[in-house]
């Protein structure tokens, strides 16, 4: 695909990633969650221009602190939303303010990133970006799916950061 096409594919996946996750969903343990970060991933892997012909290691440096970045961008964003259990025994979850400010750093330190590598001199293609998007997603779907089952000693799922381990059965206003 051209740089063009995985920009739009980019763009299209954190809108609609982004809105569904500030909406109530039902998180489904049993369901592929991880087959979109696998396929982004495979398709920004099969890109020629990952790494720049010229700078082979100040692009795979690059690259590699994309993916941390995605990495902690998944972790960060599935830690600050709030899940809670239905009367079914059913686990929602939806996104809150501290997810959004999760997102914004994440967004910011990316284009930090690009601007470094600009200045060396560096060709960066939109396929890291795209990596880094599926290292997120992946992250951030596995930790929510974990979070959903029970655990031990406590009831319904694992809290988020700044939760007591009490949680209620109700859905509270956010």
């Amino acid at each position: 695909m051209s740089g063009l096409v995985n920009t739009l594919v980019i763009v299209a996946v954190v809108a609609v990633v982004i809105v569904r996750q500030f909406g109530a969903r039902r998180i489904g343990t049993d369901r592929r969650w991880w087959l979109l970060p696998v396929i982004l991933a495979v398709v920004a892997l099969r890109e020629p221009g990952i790494l720049d012909a010229h700078h082979r290691t100040e692009s795979a440096i690059l690259l590699g602190v994309e993916v941390v970045i995605g990495l902690a961008t998944g972790a960060g964003w599935a830690w600050t939303t709030r899940l809670w259990t239905e009367a079914d025994g059913s686990v929602w979850s939806k996104s809150t303010k501290a997810s959004a400010g999760v997102w914004i750093v994440g967004i910011a330190l990316r284009v930090g990133l690009f601007a470094l590598g600009a200045a060396v001199g560096v060709h960066q293609d939109s396929s890291a970006l795209m990596l880094g998007l599926a290292a997120t997603l992946l992250v951030r779907s596995g930790v929510l799916v974990w979070r959903a089952q029970p655990h031990t000693g406590v009831a319904g799922p694992a809290p988020a950061y700044g939760l007591g381990m009490a949680r209620p059965t109700w859905k509270e206003r956010v």
